[in-house]
């Protein structure tokens, strides 16, 4: 156990296109029962759940559960507040499973040329591999809903319950990170929170992270 613990705290850092890094923070116990993968941040236009992500790093993991927090997998796109990366590609439809290409460079969902063409979706791809998450929570903007499909309803439902939020279940798009990890990991969640447009306020901030910490205890719901 003692080897997996320090694997876990030194996760490798990925990189964007354009080099910047790409940071997971390990918190609380590599050996515990249930393990969340929270990240704040895919599409560079819609950064408010890293003020949620942040919170969570400072607050940490409740006891006998791990969470690791990535605050942006995309982290060209938040400095240019655009939802492509620096190749102009929308990460979220550059995942493998049920991948078709969408537009061309300049359209707003560019799917990429291939799937994982990009090295911010191929980093969360071994992310996801290596650590295996029972959950992975993607914070989007602007919607105002938690939304699911799938193994994953269950366990999105019990989190909207819990940050007292509205849920839907919505098929995912093409070429979606949810949806990847849905078809990779059957057993396990992986949904998306969509918050509402600007950023979070400091209640609403406490709001989610507790809800967060609830559902890392909690475990998924079968």
């Amino acid at each position: 156990m003692r080897l997996l613990a320090l694997f876990l705290a030194a996760l490798p850092i990925g990189h964007s296109v354009d080099g910047r890094a790409i940071r997971p923070v390990v918190l609380g116990d590599p050996a515990a029962a249930h393990r969340m993968l929270v990240v704040g941040c895919i599409h560079g236009n819609e950064p408010a759940g890293n003020a949620i992500v942040r919170r969570l790093v400072q607050v940490g993991a409740p006891r006998g559960t791990e969470i690791v927090a990535v605050m942006s997998i995309n982290p060209d796109g938040c400095l240019r507040g655009t939802r492509g990366n620096a190749h102009g590609v929308d990460l979220n439809r550059n995942f493998p499973s049920n991948w078709s290409r969408i537009g061309g460079p300049g359209s707003l969902q560019y799917s990429g040329p291939r799937a994982l063409s990009e090295p911010e979706s191929r980093y969360a791809v071994g992310l996801i591999e290596e650590l295996r998450p029972e959950i992975t929570v993607w914070f989007h903007q602007p919607q105002g809903i938690v939304r699911a499909w799938g193994q994953s309803i269950a366990t999105a439902r019990q989190f909207a319950a819990l940050a007292r939020y509205p849920y839907r279940s919505i098929p995912w798009p093409y070429g979606t990170a949810a949806n990847w990890q849905n078809h990779r990991f059957p057993g396990t969640a992986s949904f998306v929170v969509e918050l509402p447009s600007g950023p979070v306020p400091p209640k609403g901030v406490t709001r989610w992270v507790r809800a967060l910490r609830t559902l890392a205890v909690e475990g998924v719901r079968r």
